[in-house]
């Protein structure tokens, strides 16, 4: 370790008297005209020829780099691809190209790794774009076995956060040697001596994590994903001709190493990603391991199970794809060490093996962190169900929730504990209410249980996962967070003052699982946008005891109809109201909060009595506040354990599992399910 460090320092205090890296073709800023963009894209894509063919019509695998981008949430990963494929000639059709799908867009967050290839002198870069948020995170696990190097990015400002560790440990897990990106280097507040302490948070970060020497020794970059340059010394600004990727381009072929493969093997290739198609059927994604692979070969499926090896499929290669920028080309043949799509396969999945026909060895499959959090989806068995949606049934949720489980490995689907529901377990609220969100836009009607924490035992004792928390508020607002988190059982591990800036403090904390549920509304709403929250899982430990009181009770309709003003008139002073009126309530549904913590029954859709007795003073003229209206998200994090979420492709309701008054009061005493 001592060795180590003498050597970065020695490297460190050389970076710093020898001359920049000699610039390479210029990149544009991103504000030039389209013309300008599209004649420098021509000339980028002339000057990065593509790579030479090996026997067969395969790739060398010499020439061959596969390289993950790996970073905490809003690090800059996303932009920085964009600025990679535009630096090496891609046509960008806009801003965040790699987020294809429009939950992606809409909310500005990676949910699902990408890969993508491009050329660059002579060599073919293989590039996987992955998820920051800790929810996502069995993307990162299932692609990192896929590439020989990874660029770590860096908030220079921010430094190394949890979901950094969590990536970061993955990629040391399986040997890789990352490149340290330190981004946003051109912000006023980040000077040479904060990235000096950031490479030295890092640097203990990898440390911690049980990196061997030759892993300390990672190169560091600095860059601005936004203006679309990077360079290998610190600098706010490079020259006109210096501001560009090309040095983190030279520098992924000069640190990742080729992929070690035999052409000359059978063919073989560990399946990573799956997508359907309308008229190929399956496109399986994965590194071919050995081999080449043609169009019209046979080959055929296996998956190690407790028996033996176990052939799934026999079949043809119908079709070889390679993402090429942002679109999709079709090959001939591909060799080992490159990253492929092939289609012509119906049954293999994610984890599983594609050979040639004689072999009938599966490769070691992917091993993924188990889930800690489970919720119910069921049938919506309200008195308003099937009014917005087309997918009603349990068969059709079932076969929903099963294909998604095919497509994404960090998702388990079991029988629920009622007939027609399922138990759904993941990694977080956001993971599966990104699922839930997908399934509503797709005309699916759904009840959802409140997400329950998975537990474990071991040598008797109870276990639960614990999460590390990082948060930054402003000062005032340090007393809330504390308080809060400490009636969740929350830890507090560290606390000092953001750098680089004036009345922000950061607080580094441990709490269960449980107790993080529903806290990400509450924070925000508190902060009024102010604060940051990320959260990352860190182990099963023993269980923290009871939570405090994190909620107060509900008001509950007793009336079916349409709301009316003159109802809500009065119920105001009872607490904060969820609905409107002439929105339709039924019995059973949640309403609003109570302003105490008991649940209080009242009739929403009370009408005004009118008589023959002229009044001798006008109406009242009914004002109410605007009701609290929330996303799915909030709701997941609302619930409490005697209550459902009835969601609709139109509305977003919250009611009570028993619907009925007198049989909510005689189950209350009895143990939920």
């Amino acid at each position: 370790m001592a060795a180590a460090m003498l050597l970065r320092g020695l490297r460190s205090a050389a970076s710093r008297t020898r001359p920049a890296f000699p610039p390479y073709a210029s990149s544009p800023s991103p504000y030039v005209s389209p013309l300008f963009s599209r004649l420098y894209s021509s000339a980028a894509a002339s000057a990065a020829a593509s790579p030479s063919l090996g026997p067969g019509g395969a790739l060398d695998p010499s020439r061959i780099r596969n390289v993950a981008v790996i970073a905490h949430v809003d690090h800059g990963k996303t932009t920085l691809m964009d600025r990679l494929l535009r630096q090496c000639g891609a046509d960008i059709p806009h801003e965040r190209a790699m987020d294809s799908i429009s939950l992606e867009r809409e909310r500005g967050i990676t949910i699902a790794s990408k890969v993508t290839s491009v050329s660059w002198k002579e060599n073919e870069l293989n590039m996987v774009d992955t998820p920051g948020h800790a929810d996502f995170g069995g993307e990162v696990e299932r692609v990192v076995g896929m590439v020989e190097g990874a660029v770590l990015v860096v908030d220079a400002g921010e430094g190394p956060l949890a979901q950094t560790k969590f990536v970061l440990s993955k990629a040391l897990k399986y040997g890789l040697r990352p490149i340290l990106l330190l981004n946003k280097v051109d912000r006023p507040s980040v000077s040479e001596e904060t990235c000096d302490e950031v490479e030295s948070l890092v640097f203990d970060l990898f440390a911690n994590l049980g990196a061997t020497e030759e892993q300390l020794d990672f190169p560091v970059l600095y860059a601005s994903a936004k203006e679309g340059w990077a360079s290998l010394t610190f600098t706010k600004s490079p020259p006109d001709d210096a501001k560009n990727m090309s040095a983190l381009l030279d520098s992924i072929l000069q640190n990742v190493p080729s992929p070690k493969a035999d052409l000359e093997a059978p063919f073989q290739m560990l399946v990573s990603m799956m997508e359907r198609d309308f008229y190929l059927g399956r496109i399986l994604t994965g590194r071919v391991r050995s081999g080449v692979v043609r169009v019209g070969d046979k080959v055929h499926g296996l998956r190690s199970t407790d028996d033996g090896v176990q052939k799934i499929e026999d079949g043809k290669v119908v079709k070889l794809m390679k993402k090429k920028g942002t679109s999709m080309v079709t090959v001939e043949a591909a060799g080992a060490g490159d990253i492929i799509s092939m289609a012509g396969l119906a049954a293999p999945a994610i984890g599983h093996t594609v050979s040639n026909s004689d072999v009938l060895t599966a490769l070691p499959t992917i091993e993924l962190d188990p889930p800690t959090i489970s919720m119910t989806f069921g049938v919506n068995d309200s008195p308003l169900a099937g009014r917005d949606g087309t997918h009603l049934t349990g068969a059709k949720i079932g076969n929903r929730l099963n294909a998604e489980a095919e497509t994404n490995l960090a998702i388990n689907v079991l029988p629920g504990p009622l007939s027609e529901s399922y138990e759904v377990q993941g990694r977080g609220e956001l993971q599966l209410g990104i699922l839930i969100e997908n399934m509503r836009r797709e005309g699916f009607e759904l009840s959802i249980s409140p997400p329950r924490v998975m537990y474990k035992t071991e040598r008797g004792e109870r276990l639960e996962p614990i999460e590390e928390v990082t948060v930054e508020v402003d000062e005032e607002h340090v007393g809330f967070v504390m308080e809060t988190l400490t009636h969740r059982k929350g830890e507090v591990m560290d606390m000092g003052p953001v750098p680089g800036t004036t009345g922000r403090t950061r607080i580094f904390l441990t709490c269960p699982s449980r107790g993080l549920v529903g806290f990400k509304g509450i924070f925000s709403s508190f902060t009024r946008g102010t604060g940051f929250m990320h959260r990352a899982f860190q182990s099963y430990a023993k269980y923290r005891g009871q939570l405090g009181n994190v909620r107060k009770g509900v008001l509950v309709s007793v009336g079916k109809g349409l709301i009316t003003s003159h109802a809500l008139m009065s119920l105001e002073a009872r607490g904060i109201l969820f609905v409107s009126p002439g929105m339709e309530a039924y019995e059973g549904m949640i309403v609003g909060e109570h302003s105490r913590d008991s649940d209080l029954d009242i009739n929403p859709v009370r009408t005004k009595e009118l008589t023959n007795i002229r009044a001798p003073g006008k109406d009242e003229n009914v004002r109410l506040s605007p009701p609290r209206l929330m996303s799915l998200e909030e709701a997941i994090g609302y619930v409490a354990a005697d209550e459902l979420i009835e969601v609709t492709p139109k509305v977003i309701r919250l009611r009570k599992k028993y619907l009925d008054a007198t049989k909510r009061k005689m189950m209350k005493n009895k143990p939920m399910d």
